[in-house]
């Protein structure tokens, strides 16, 4: 396990979190990940901590408005959010993570665009 740290392009909004060294990553494809080059890498709850930027947070919620996009409101970067997928987790953009960081991700493909599918195939 590793210790993360990341957050949006402005610097209000920095998270730190414990992670695996080698972790699987999900690349989807759903109408705004795909949007977004979103890279998931799901941290348990308890093992994710907002440093900073609660209050710099805005949500949106579409769709099933089971998920929860956390977006900084003064850059717009979603450095992570509350996926529907795993509701025990965050979900962080890999992409938001600090240089240096020393992960190997694995990157499995998700089908967004058939969700249901796609979530059955996780379990």
């Amino acid at each position: 396990m590793t210790e993360i740290a990341g957050g949006c392009h402005c610097g209000a909004v920095r998270f730190t979190a414990i992670a695996e060294a080698e972790p699987a990553l999900l690349d989807c494809n759903c109408s705004i990940c795909a949007r977004t080059g979103f890279l998931h890498l799901i941290v348990p709850h308890k093992d994710f901590t907002l440093v900073q930027g609660g209050d710099d947070l805005t949500s949106y919620k579409f769709g099933s408005k089971q998920a929860e996009h956390l977006f900084c409101k003064n850059c717009g970067v979603k450095s992570f959010y509350q996926p529907r997928s795993h509701p025990n987790g965050w979900s962080v953009n890999y992409n938001c993570l600090d240089k240096g960081h020393g992960l190997k991700p694995a990157i499995t493909k998700f089908d967004g665009q058939n969700w249901e599918a796609a979530k059955a195939k996780l379990a």
